[in-house]
């Protein structure tokens, strides 16, 4: 039995905030929360620190110079190992609209992969975002690629990622969605609704037929109007439906993060990065699916204009939540790793400080930045002057 004790000024539990505060790691699970007993196990001392839940993005193309569609082990665990250094423990490989063969090949590299293990935050499955979208809300993706949503295609879709397939984004109005929505949520996949132009009436029934959330609110959707509520407003209605927000204050305006946070709470906001592959390097032009996108001052856009995906990292998105939209601590934390866990149902396990759960857990400095990184009570990362 391997144990030891990590020790910080500050821990984020499921229920609220303890200060100086040790939690007891034992073979990887959480095993105890409070103070340091006089044991001889050995302690990670971060005092002057705080400790909060391993992240999850649910919804990550790409970074470090990796992108999920490059369908091979290295590019899953470049952007496994980068986003550890984010406090991220767990992700789902994002795909971006593509052809046929290369979405395929994607979603089955995610299932080898998974099979294989990745050295920092743990791959939880796959998130097909393309294909089945609006031409009018296609956003960064190439609609030359865009399909009708059949059984078959999805069926190939699920088959090729061996099961690993946790969330699929459709735009409610193109031909056959409905039905195609109503068979996917048979199949436990998370519909999400996204890239799309479909009325406030559309959206609701999209919702009756099982999809459980929007993808990037506000983004590549019909917006919120006081006479047509349209897409948003269909989501920030919906007190059972999830909306993920790119909370950098770019995709989506302070003022707009608040609201979200106020009318769907901390657990049904999930933050999200939508990181493309140039997530942590410089700026400069980079593939991202079958488009070029320039990065320029971290913000990625098309050649006509339109935002790309992201560079964020998650942690920072969390801390955007509470020093531009005030939101509280906990809470900003938690939109970054209950409620992800919660989606994906793995909510007993990992997700919040709790005795019984994994040990996933980040180490956060005062100015923000993460210093370690465990998953299941494994240092996956650490900052170099740590």
């Amino acid at each position: 039995m391997h144990s030891f004790y990590l020790r910080a000024s500050e821990v984020y539990c499921e229920d609220g905030i303890l200060a100086d505060t040790c939690i007891r790691v034992t073979d990887g699970k959480i095993t105890g929360i409070g103070e340091l007993p006089g044991t001889n196990d050995p302690v990670v001392d971060m005092t002057g620190a705080r400790v909060i839940p391993g992240l999850i993005d649910l919804h990550i193309h790409g970074s470090a110079g990796a992108d999920v569609m490059d369908a091979t082990y290295d590019a899953l665990n470049t952007i496994s190992k980068h986003i550890a250094g984010n406090g991220v423990t767990g992700f789902l490989g994002t795909t971006v609209t593509s052809t046929w063969e290369a979405t395929l090949a994607a979603l089955s590299n995610v299932h080898s992969t998974m099979d294989k293990g990745v050295e920092g935050a743990r791959l939880l499955g796959s998130y097909s975002e393309g294909l089945f979208f609006s031409e009018r809300f296609k956003g960064a993706h190439a609609a030359e690629y865009f399909l009708k949503p059949t059984r078959e295609r999805v069926d190939a879709m699920i088959a090729a990622g061996g099961g690993t397939l946790k969330s699929l984004a459709i735009a409610p109005e193109v031909d056959g969605a409905l039905a195609i929505i109503r068979y996917l949520a048979g199949q436990g996949v998370n519909v999400m609704v996204g890239h799309t132009g479909a009325t406030y009436q559309q959206t609701v029934a999209a919702f009756e037929a099982g999809a459980v959330g929007g993808v990037h609110i506000f983004n590549q959707m019909l917006g919120l109007h006081h006479r047509q509520p349209g897409t948003a407003g269909a989501i920030l209605h919906h007190k059972d439906i999830l909306a993920e927000l790119i909370a950098d204050g770019i995709h989506v305006d302070p003022v707009m993060m608040s609201m979200v946070h106020r009318l769907k709470g901390a657990d049904k906001t999930a933050l999200i990065t939508d990181c493309m592959c140039a997530g942590g390097l410089s700026d400069g032009d980079y593939q991202l699916g079958q488009l070029m996108v320039t990065v320029k001052e971290g913000v990625a856009r098309t050649d006509s204009g339109a935002l790309a995906g992201s560079t964020l990292a998650l942690n920072k998105g969390v801390s955007n939540m509470v020093e531009l939209a005030g939101v509280p601590p906990l809470d900003a934390v938690h939109m970054a790793s209950l409620t992800p866990a919660t989606l994906l149902g793995i909510e007993q396990e990992v997700g919040s400080i709790k005795i019984g759960k994994r040990a996933n857990l980040a180490v956060i400095g005062s100015d923000n930045s993460v210093l370690k990184t465990f998953v299941d009570g494994r240092e996956v990362f650490s900052r170099p002057d740590v």
